[in-house]
C-alpha cells in the first residue's frame, strides 16, 4: 500500500513538471530597451523642451534680482571707503541680508522645480508603463521585460527585443494627440 501510495506521488509529481514545462514554453516574451525609448520617445523631449522652458522663464525674475544685487555689491566695494566705516556696517549688513533671501528664494525655486520635473516624469512613465501593459495585451505577449538603465534582464536574444515596434506605435499615438490638440485650438482660435 506504502508502495502504491509512493509510486502514485512519483508520478503525479512528474506529470506535474511536464505539465508546467509544456506551459513555459508557450509563454510568448519580449523585452524593452527602456533607455532608448526614453531617448527616442517625442513626448519624453517635447515635455522636456517644455519644462526647461518654464525653468527659465521662473528663474528669469531671480536672474534679475541676482544681477541688481551684485551691482550693488560693486557699488558698496567701491564706496565703502569714501562713505565711511558706520554707513560700511549698514550697507553691509542689508546686503548680506538681501544675500540670504536671494539664497533662500533660489533654493525654494530649484525645489519647486525638483518637484514639478519628478511629476512630470512620474506621469511620463506612468503612461508608458499603461500603454505598454496594453500593447502586451493586445499582441498575446506573457512577459514583456526591461532593459537600458533599470536593467531587469541580463541577457535576452535579439528577436525578442520590441522597442522600435513599442515606440512607434507610441510616438504615432502621440502625434495623433498632437495633431487634435493643434487642431483644438486652431478651432477655439476661430471663435
Amino acid at each position: 500500500m506504502k508502495k502504491l501510495v509512493l509510486i502514485l506521488g512519483v508520478a503525479l509529481s512528474v506529470l506535474a513538471c511536464n505539465k508546467t514545462e509544456t506551459s513555459s514554453k508557450d509563454f510568448k516574451t519580449a523585452y524593452i530597451d527602456t533607455a532608448e525609448l526614453i531617448e527616442k520617445y517625442e513626448k519624453f523631449k517635447d515635455e522636456d523642451d517644455k519644462f526647461k522652458v518654464k525653468s527659465e522663464e521662473l528663474g528669469r525674475p531671480l536672474e534679475a534680482k541676482v544681477r541688481a544685487f551684485q551691482a550693488d555689491a560693486q557699488s558698496f566695494q567701491q564706496n565703502a571707503q569714501a562713505k565711511g566705516p558706520q554707513w560700511a556696517q549698514q550697507m553691509g549688513a542689508s546686503l548680506q541680508q538681501r544675500e540670504q533671501q536671494l539664497g533662500m528664494e533660489q533654493n525654494a525655486l530649484i525645489q519647486q522645480l525638483q518637484q514639478e520635473g519628478a511629476v512630470l516624469k512620474d506621469t511620463l512613465i506612468s503612461e508608458v508603463k499603461k500603454f505598454i501593459k496594453d500593447y502586451g495585451k493586445k499582441k498575446g505577449y506573457d512577459y514583456i521585460y526591461g532593459t537600458g538603465d533599470a536593467a531587469t534582464v541580463l541577457y535576452a536574444k535579439d528577436n525578442y527585443d520590441i522597442t522600435k515596434e513599442v515606440l512607434k506605435e507610441l510616438n504615432d499615438t502621440y502625434k495623433a494627440t498632437k495633431k487634435d490638440d493643434k487642431v483644438a485650438t486652431k478651432e477655439e482660435e476661430k471663435k
